[in-house]
């Protein structure tokens, strides 16, 4: 057994609605080695009040104005002092009490990538269902050339390979984290287990087209202009074939 600090980072900007749960999934949690961090964009709703209630779960937090997302996740990381970092951010929730335990219970050495399933949830925490693109047991760097295989909050990464999230990009630059992660990754453990309660409509899902081009270059730049036009070709020839299936039924 193996008993790492866990360094779970959460951006908040006027999250008083869905902050809590967040939080509480943490407070939950049967494994004893968490930092919890809130990067807060100075919000103008209750978010610090939720923070200052769970004072007991929150080991540090700062509020401050930010240039975007990924600027906030940056800051999260400088912070952090874990053996792994692990972004969960408000509305998200850690699906069972036992996910660290899980993990860690069972290994004798500490390796570079955990990662699992994710539930996606709605604004009230309800499941609507389990994200569409699975995982698979073997994940490597190369396998993301069909996309982002596994949802960024349900993936672990040693602190000490963790790349910093690009501010080149607006939309994407968690898929190229995870990416960039996996591919500095040595020693990588991947589970069925259901890790992540996701809040459904983040940016990328606000903002298709945008994530798509980002989605794009950032291909292009790990694996070539060719094989990535040919992947894209096979990822809309398969959106296209589902589609038509679900017609006939």
């Amino acid at each position: 057994m193996i008993n790492p600090k866990v360094s779970i980072i959460t951006v908040t900007f006027n999250a008083e609605k869905v902050l809590e749960r967040t939080l509480r999934s943490i407070k939950k949690q049967d494994y004893n080695n968490i930092e919890s961090i809130i990067i807060d964009g100075a919000s103008t709703d209750g978010t610090l009040k939720i923070v200052e209630k769970y004072s007991d779960v929150v080991t540090k937090w700062i509020s401050e104005k930010d240039n975007g997302l990924y600027d906030a996740m940056n800051k999260g990381i400088s912070l952090a002092t874990g053996d792994y970092v692990w972004f969960l951010n408000a509305g998200d929730t850690i699906c069972k009490s036992d996910v660290l335990n899980y993990f860690f219970s069972k290994e004798s050495f500490m390796r570079d990538v955990y990662y699992g399933e994710t539930v996606i949830v709605d604004e009230d925490g309800k499941q609507i269902g389990d994200r569409r693109l699975k995982t698979k047991k073997n994940l490597t760097w190369k396998d993301f050339r069909m996309g982002m295989l596994v949802c960024h909050q349900s993936v672990l990464v040693k602190r000490e390979i963790a790349p910093e999230y690009n501010p080149k990009y607006k939309i994407a630059a968690d898929y190229e984290w995870v990416l960039e992660s996996f591919k500095r990754a040595k020693y990588v453990l991947g589970t069925k287990y259901k890790i992540t309660c996701y809040l459904e409509g983040g940016i990328s899902r606000k903002n298709i087209l945008k994530a798509n081009k980002e989605r794009y270059k950032i291909m292009k730049k790990y694996y070539g202009r060719i094989p990535t036009l040919w992947f894209n070709f096979l990822m809309v020839f398969r959106f296209l074939f589902t589609v038509a299936k679900l017609r006939r039924i």
